[in-house]
This record gives C-alpha cells, structure tokens and sequence, in this order.
C-alpha cells in the first residue's frame, strides 16, 4: 500500500502527517506504524498524524507514537495537524479537531498556530521521586497527558536519557508512566525546558503539553505571570497564555512556529516490520 505523507515540525518536534480522511491507512497496526516511525529504516519521526473524518469537529487528529501506540495529546502535533488540515481544505483558520482528549480549537495565525489546551487536572505538587540515588523534587499535571515537572540548576548538563526514563516508569506514576519536564526559571517570565517523552522514549525536541504544564507550575507554585515563554531543546519559543486568578490557571493556550520540512511517498507494504518494532 503506497500512501502520500508531509513530514512537519513544531518547535522542533517532528511528525509524519497523512491525509486518511479516506480511512485507508491501516493505523492499528502498530508494528507497521512504528516501522514508519523509525529512524534510517521509515521516514522517522516523534509521532505519526493522521487527519481523519469526524462527526463532531472539523477533523479527527489520530496520534500514534513512534511505537505505534495511540495517545491522547501531542500540543506540538495538534498545532501541526491545524496547519495540515487547513492546507488540504479540511477546515478554515478557526477550528475544532477531535482527539482522544476531546475537541481542541485551533487558529492559524501569520506567524504560527494557536491552540486552546484540554483543562489541566491531576494536579499533585510536592513530590519527591528517587531514582538511581538522587531525589528529585518536582510537580504532576495532566494537559491532555500526565507530566512531572522537576526544577533543576544544571539543565545543559543532565542525563536527560538515564533519569528521565527511570523517573518515567517510576511507581509513584504506576500504571501509564509520565512525561517528564526538567525546567530552568530564568528572567523575564522565560523557562528553559528539555522533556523526555512517554512513548517517545528518548528526550523530545520540544513537548507543547509539556511547555503548559511547565507554565501551569512556574504560575501556581512561584512568582511567574502569563504570557509565559518556554525554550525548547532545539531553540524555538512556545508562548503559554490563558487566565488564571488567584494562582489558579484555566483556558490555557498555546502559540509557536509551524513547519513543512518535505512531502514524500511511501509503500507501507515495503517496509520492515520486525526491524521497525525493535
């Protein structure tokens, strides 16, 4: 099976974006997805979208993991899937797409993609989490997926791999695992963030839901005011904005850069599905 595909960036998180409002691509197949996600044997990416029909929003944003999985929410991933979805006249410059983590509006803009955020929950602050002889002191959220954030000095220099991974899969976050945010505060209402990503399994270019719940916690347990800035790994911006009073955040959003990187074509059939899934 020979299928079209835009590969895309968001901030630096990079995606593999189909068309499927035909409901051809076989995306319960996992080892097949992660096939296509993998690195020098598919195209490679952090997460493969699919754009689909829906019958409650403009379009369906299907997520899939570079393991073929499905998740609720990639903010960077929904940002990029508005931008698809208006190229192939799936919607207008205001919108509404379906994910698991329910309908999200969008807004093209001329320098980026605004996107509204799922309601932040799961709010657990103070926690202390031990991994390979170091504690590390940090704050859970869900937005659309769980994260933990962990305020850190030494930022450039961390094992983001090692730690992040065993904080990942920690019992303190049994049964599902976390994303995990290790965040610098700087000056000017500006936050430094690399993410090791559930799913992923390896630190991310940049996590959009991790830069809200970043600012979620920089607002509700310290001295930071909205609009928030938030530097990915690669070097974009992410502006975090929304309400919050009383140190309480809601109607959260989230703006950066949007991408195209190339178009390509791929037979599904030909790829290696053992060494995908590895």
């Amino acid at each position: 099976m020979t299928i079209s595909f835009t590969k895309m960036h968001g901030a630096g998180n990079d995606f593999v974006m189909i068309d499927d409002r035909s409901l051809r691509v076989p995306w319960q197949d996992y080892l097949r997805m992660a096939a296509l996600a993998t690195r020098r044997l598919g195209v490679g990416c952090e997460g493969i979208i699919l754009i689909q029909p829906s019958d409650r929003a403009d379009f369906r944003m299907r997520f899939l993991n570079p393991d073929g999985t499905e998740v609720e929410l990639c903010g960077n991933g929904a940002r990029c899937s508005a931008a698809f979805a208006h190229r192939l006249g799936a919607a207008g410059r205001y919108m509404t797409m379906e994910t698991l983590a329910g309908l999200v509006d969008a807004e093209i803009q001329p320098t980026g993609v605004k996107l509204w955020m799922p309601e932040p929950s799961g709010r657990r602050y103070d926690l202390a989490v031990e991994v390979d002889d170091r504690l590390f002191e940090g704050h859970a959220i869900t937005v659309g997926v769980p994260h933990f954030v962990i305020p850190v000095d030494d930022l450039s220099t961390l094992d983001v791999m090692r730690y992040g991974s065993l904080i990942r899969q920690h019992t303190t976050f049994a049964p599902h695992g976390t994303n995990v945010d290790f965040i610098k505060y700087c000056p000017s209402n500006r936050i430094l963030m690399r993410t090791y990503e559930r799913g992923v399994e390896a630190e991310s270019g940049a996590c959009g839901t991790g830069a809200v719940a970043t600012a979620i916690v920089a607002i509700e347990r310290g001295d930071f005011t909205l609009p928030v800035s938030i530097t990915t790994s690669t070097g974009f911006e992410l502006q975090v904005d929304g309400d919050w009073r009383t140190r309480k955040c809601t109607g959260m959003t989230l703006t950066g850069p949007v991408k195209t990187v190339y178009e390509g074509v791929i037979d599904l059939d030909g790829l290696s599905i053992d060494d995908g899934a590895k």
